[in-house]
């Protein structure tokens, strides 16, 4: 059993503020959005947690062993520093898509998103210290197989990038509708899924799945600890097994 804690960010009032007084330039807007992020992405991980951009006026953390009085002042900085705010909602669950359910209930429940009276929303539902384990997180990093070799050498960058997002679209899909599971593109041809308690038929499966689907292939290693930080780098290590080796599935405290 896993018992993922996540933290829903979502910028508050957003669109309206792109638009008031006049429409505000795109590039400024993608500069605050990937500065928030970045901002965002270190004020979780020096708490060892995990933060994925998705819309990015909307950003999902998973926070196991942060605390409300933490979110509070990683919702503070973002205050002093920026021309926006933020709102975090955060929940606990068995699996990381019912955690997510909870917390975004949650924060509709405060307001809309374009509410300009709701603002700094802070709902707090933590996995108490007594009842962590060292399995509560379960990340799995995939990647496609040789990308390089079939796509970023042979194709132009565009259809690259097609092919690597095709693969991770029917990946997400998969594991959001089979397995209660978060899946999240990282960059280059990689993505981090949050996922339930898994085993490795269920990775082989959803591995399986994508390329009869898309036609991508994938491997991955799979890391279980305390904290998204430790299972992520379990992960990228049991990722390592899986080059060397050549098995499609690897976790990471199996060998």
């Amino acid at each position: 059993m896993t018992n993922t804690q996540v933290t829903h960010v979502q910028i508050d009032n957003y669109g309206p503020w792109t638009v008031t007084p006049e429409p505000r330039r795109e590039v400024d807007l993608q500069t605050l959005q990937s500065r928030l992020y970045a901002d965002l992405a270190q004020l979780f991980g020096n708490h060892d947690g995990y933060l994925f951009f998705s819309r990015f006026d909307n950003m999902i953390a998973v926070t196991n062993g942060l605390d409300r009085a933490d979110h509070a002042r990683i919702q503070e900085s973002v205050g002093n520093r920026y021309p926006v705010s933020t709102s975090l909602s955060v929940a606990t669950a068995e699996t990381p898509a019912a955690a997510l359910g909870a917390a975004t209930e949650r924060l509709q429940r405060a307001g809309s998103a374009q509410d300009d009276g709701r603002r700094e929303v802070l709902e707090t539902d933590v996995l108490p210290a007594a009842e962590r384990t060292g399995t509560d997180v379960q990340l799995a990093h995939f990647d496609v197989d040789d990308a390089t070799g079939k796509y970023t050498d042979q194709l132009n960058e565009f259809d690259t990038f097609i092919r690597i997002e095709q693969g991770y679209a029917a990946l997400m899909k998969y594991m959001r509708f089979a397995h209660d599971s978060l899946s999240f593109f990282v960059g280059g041809d990689n993505v981090i899924a949050v996922c339930s308690a898994l085993d490795h038929e269920d990775y082989r499966d959803a591995i399986e799945h994508v390329e009869e689907t898309v036609g991508v292939e994938l491997k991955v290693g799979v890391g279980r600890a305390r904290t998204a930080a430790t299972a992520g780098m379990d992960a990228k290590h049991a990722l390592e097994t899986c080059r060397e080796t050549g098995r499609p599935v690897t976790f990471a405290d199996e060998g």
